[in-house]
Parts: C-alpha cells; sequence; structure tokens
C-alpha cells in the first residue's frame, strides 16, 4: 500500500524537521513493505530540509499539486501560462501585497524577515532570492498580506487559477489551474483507491477524495467530514495512528 502525508500541520510541527517518533513510524512502512509519499503545498526546495537524509529520494507531490518528484528530481512541473503570471505580478503592484513566488527551483520574496513563513522557506540555502521582474517561470504564488485583502481575492478568483486559504489568517496560496495534490500524486502514477492519506488543511481534500484510507490530523471542518479517520494533532498520537494502519493494511 502506498501511504501519503501531508507535511506541515499533519506530521512536521512549527516548522521543524520529522521528530524522532513520526520518523520511526514512517521507517516502520517501508519495513513492512508500504511505500510512501509526501505532498505539501511547499515546494520541492523546501521539502527536502526538514526530511532525514535517507526519506529525500522519496516520491514527493510539492507546491500543492505543481511539482512532483521521485528519487530526488523533479519530474513534472505545472507552470502559470504566461497571461496568468503576469495578471498576478500586476496583482501584487496593485494591492502593494507581500508574497513569495515560485519557480521549478528559485523563487522571489517580498515580506518582513520575522514572518512566520521566511523561516521554513529554503533554509540549507539551495535556490536564489530573485527580484521579481527575473523570474522567467512562476510554478506557485502565495499572498501573504496585501492592501485589500478582499479585492485581491476578487480578482485572483477571476484568473484560471486553483486558491487556498489558510484558517483565519489572510494568507492565500494560488497554484496553477487544474493543479491540486491528487493531480500530482497521478503524475507519480499513484492509483485512485490504492493509498492512505494523512492531512490537515483544505488542500489535503482532493486526495482525501481518492484515497483508499483518510486520516485527518487535528478539526479541519472539510477533511473531517472527508476522513474515514481522526487523530489529534499530537505526535506521539499520529505516529501510533501511523504505526497501527501499517500493520492493518499490510
Amino acid at each position: 500500500m502506498q501511504f501519503v502525508f501531508d507535511l506541515d500541520g499533519t506530521i512536521c510541527f512549527r516548522g521543524k524537521p520529522l521528530s524522532e517518533p513520526i520518523v520511526e513510524a514512517l521507517d516502520g512502512l517501508t519495513r513492512l513493505g508500504h511505500s510512501i509519499v509526501f505532498a505539501s503545498a511547499r515546494p520541492i526546495r523546501d521539502l527536502l530540509p526538514v526530511l532525514p537524509s535517507h526519506m529525500r529520494g522519496y516520491a514527493m507531490v510539492g507546491g500543492n499539486g505543481a511539482f512532483a518528484a521521485a528519487e530526488g528530481r523533479i519530474v513534472a512541473a505545472v507552470r502559470f501560462d504566461v497571461r496568468t503570471a503576469e495578471a498576478i505580478v500586476r496583482l501584487i503592484r496593485r494591492y502593494d501585497a507581500d508574497y513569495l513566488v515560485d519557480g521549478t527551483w528559485d523563487y522571489s520574496y517580498s515580506s518582513r524577515a520575522d514572518h512566520p513563513i521566511r523561516g521554513n522557506l529554503d533554509p540549507d540555502g539551495l535556490a536564489r532570492n530573485l527580484p521579481l521582474e527575473q523570474m522567467t517561470e512562476m510554478v506557485k504564488a502565495v499572498f501573504l498580506s496585501s492592501s485589500d485583502p478582499d479585492a485581491l481575492r476578487e480578482e485572483l478568483g477571476k484568473l484560471p487559477v486553483v486558491l487556498y486559504r489558510h484558517g483565519a489568517e489572510e494568507i492565500i496560496d494560488v497554484s496553477p489551474g487544474g493543479a491540486d495534490k491528487w493531480t500530482g500524486l497521478q503524475a507519480l502514477n499513484v492509483k485512485s483507491g490504492r493509498f492512505a492519506a494523512f492531512g490537515n488543511d483544505a488542500n489535503d481534500a482532493p486526495m482525501f477524495r481518492q484515497a483508499f484510507r483518510s486520516v485527518c490530523v487535528g478539526d479541519h471542518e472539510e477533511l473531517l467530514a472527508l476522513a474515514a479517520e481522526h487523530v489529534p494533532a499530537d505526535e506521539r498520537l499520529i505516529a501510533e495512528r501511523i504505526r497501527l494502519l501499517g500493520e492493518q493494511l499490510a
């Protein structure tokens, strides 16, 4: 069985590397013959630092489905078309927005140094932080703040993109139209009804709908309605649920 794990808020907390109980639980899955896929809103570049070295070649979906990687290399990337990318840049300027724009590897970041997302951004210095006008491709955009969030969301909703808003925060994730975690998993040949999924937020819903078994970490209302199981956001309880489900599905 394949096991698909979101990272932040699911098995990774406060931006820190996977804890020892989580790593032990994941290693237990592989010993039972299961395979593991990580599926995150992070780009592949920012997935790697929170994983132990022996997991960095595992299959991965990044950028809410905009990236897919296997054996340490990106095998698929969905980019904004030129007109949509230009429209996003115009909205950044119009609404005086702080942002994170990702290319396939490099990025452009404009916000305060102590913003929570900054601590998770390229902590190993693997990429370049380029001026926005030097980004020759755009795979994902995150609006961190703006002068008029409601008007910004309305304008973004007119574009051929996928939007996710993070809880009560004004952070808006923007991915190319048609890109979500399930499309990213399909790029890795993951089959509907043949994997178990763990997640904690709205961007996990597309893969939950296709999973054989789904586990909601925490209390996200939309995911709870889709999930077969629920576990509190406690690392030891999550590790135990991973272990038990691995044994059940072996």
